[in-house]
């Protein structure tokens, strides 16, 4: 569910910043380095190719080793938030380059995945689409559990799928917060995580699987939030979740990742079987 939404608007730090998304080396000359998001310096997650034709990716590096929570907001987002808070995004914010973002805050159902076992996009809708990994013969590896929280269609030839990828897998959260988090959610559906967001549109250029269609990722990476995302995966609880979505680092035109909003109002649909 879309709670609200505000305007597109200029945040981050101008020069140094704990996260930003960016190429990596090159093996070749004249050849892209691969997509990445970067954290204190270290590639954390490979990200989509920037072809758009190449197979959505959010896979785990050695470098997303720690979350970004913010102090000074904690209590706050405990509480929970009842719309687009601008103190909240200006401080998430100065940990991210200075770029366009559209705020979102969503209340969303999550569901815990794990890779290669029921439900997980890149074994069983990603393969639909584009198949196997020709050079390994296996579908994608994310390289990390994560949360899958709400698809719809988008027309007839594109669907939304929507993910919450933790910095840290949930194996890493300590017990008695995520049950202390459970506790709170039976009472309000109102705490608030945090996550810089990207939208990935991809499509094959050719038909290889079963169901061409075009791919909408709308990607959450969590700031703020493990514990509470998890306590609401374990006791399928809502809970809400404030998104920083880059309108520069997605791959996606402007005009696209402002549909996202709408997108979200639509009601939660699985893709027709193909």
């Amino acid at each position: 569910m879309l709670l609200a939404a505000g305007p597109v608007r200029s945040l981050g730090a101008a020069s140094h910043s704990r996260l930003r998304f960016g190429e990596g080396p090159k093996d070749k000359p004249g050849w892209a380095g691969r997509r990445l998001l970067w954290l204190d310096e270290q590639p954390a997650f490979e990200l989509s190719y920037w072809c758009g034709t190449c197979p959505c990716l959010f896979e785990r590096l050695e470098g997303a080793t720690s979350t970004c929570s913010v102090e000074d907001v904690e209590r706050r987002l405990v509480e929970g938030l009842s719309g687009i808070d601008e103190q909240v995004l200006a401080l998430f914010g100065s940990l991210l380059p200075r770029a366009r973002y559209l705020p979102l805050l969503l209340r969303i159902q999550p569901r815990l995945v794990r890779p290669a076992q029921a439900g997980d996009y890149f074994a069983e809708e990603q393969v639909a689409t584009w198949g196997v990994n020709s050079f390994w013969g296996l579908p994608e590896h994310p390289r990390t559990p994560y949360y899958r929280t709400y698809e719809t269609s988008v027309d007839e030839d594109a669907h939304l799928y929507e993910f919450v990828v933790p910095m840290v897998p949930p194996s890493w959260n300590g017990e008695e917060r995520v049950a202390r988090y459970a506790a709170e959610l039976a009472r309000s559906a109102k705490l608030t995580a945090v996550a810089v967001s990207t939208l990935d549109i991809c499509a094959p250029a050719v038909e290889q699987g079963t169901d061409h269609h075009a791919h909408w990722a709308l990607t959450h990476f969590l700031l703020d939030g493990h514990h509470k995302m998890q306590s609401a995966a374990t006791a399928e609880r809502p809970v809400q979740l404030l998104s920083l979505l880059s309108v520069d680092a997605s791959l996606a035109s402007p005009e696209e990742v402002g549909r996202t909003p709408a997108l979200r109002q639509a009601a939660p649909a699985p893709r027709p079987a193909h």
